[in-house]
């Protein structure tokens, strides 16, 4: 199982999240999220993580609700990114398009399905038991440390976290991810 750190906005956090062995790296481009991230940040992170001798290569998503696939895909090569993750009901055309554009696309549960689906409390579909699909599948939505073995017992492929780790929207800390990872190792 994979962990994916979600709402990222800080250099010195994302560094420190790909030290500790977390797997994927969440940016999100929804102008009204608290988490929203300018493509200029997102890709000075990005370049940041891709220059560190972390010990192992983090992937970088890209999280978004209602761009286009033509806009997702320059924003996702400004910024350096590796997986689209479209966070609404995607249509199979868009899903095609940015597979096409050469991205690995998860998608939202009860859409088009992609190369991952994610299935997220917030949408009324994250705490529900799922399928093994015959793709990736991802689990999120308020999971943290005092829910992390019920979250892991539903078998998802990658677990994704975001305001667990925060002090306050759009804040991590390192502190709260250093206590989830230890958690994640203590299985």
């Amino acid at each position: 199982m994979k962990i994916k750190v979600c709402g990222v906005r800080d250099k010195k956090f994302a560094l420190a999240a790909a030290r500790m062995g977390v797997d994927y790296l969440g940016f999100i481009f929804e102008s009204s999220s608290p988490r929203f991230v300018t493509v200029g940040k997102a890709a000075e992170i990005s370049a940041a993580i891709a220059a560190d001798a972390a010990p192992h290569r983090v992937r970088r998503v890209g999280v978004f609700v209602s761009q286009t696939a033509g806009e997702i895909v320059s924003i996702m090569r400004e910024a350096g990114l590796d997986v689209v993750q479209l966070h609404r009901r995607a249509s199979e055309s868009d899903v095609a398009e940015l597979r096409a554009a050469g991205f690995e696309v998860w998608t939202l549960a009860g859409g088009a399905h992609g190369d991952g689906v994610l299935f997220d409390s917030s949408h009324g579909d994250g705490e529900k038991k799922f399928s093994q699909l015959s793709c990736k599948t991802i689990l999120a939505g308020k999971i943290g440390v005092d829910n992390f073995d019920e979250a892991v017992a539903l078998g998802p492929d990658v677990i994704d976290v975001n305001s667990s780790l925060e002090t306050s929207p759009g804040r991590k800390s390192i502190r709260r991810l250093k206590t989830f990872m230890e958690v994640c190792r203590g299985l």
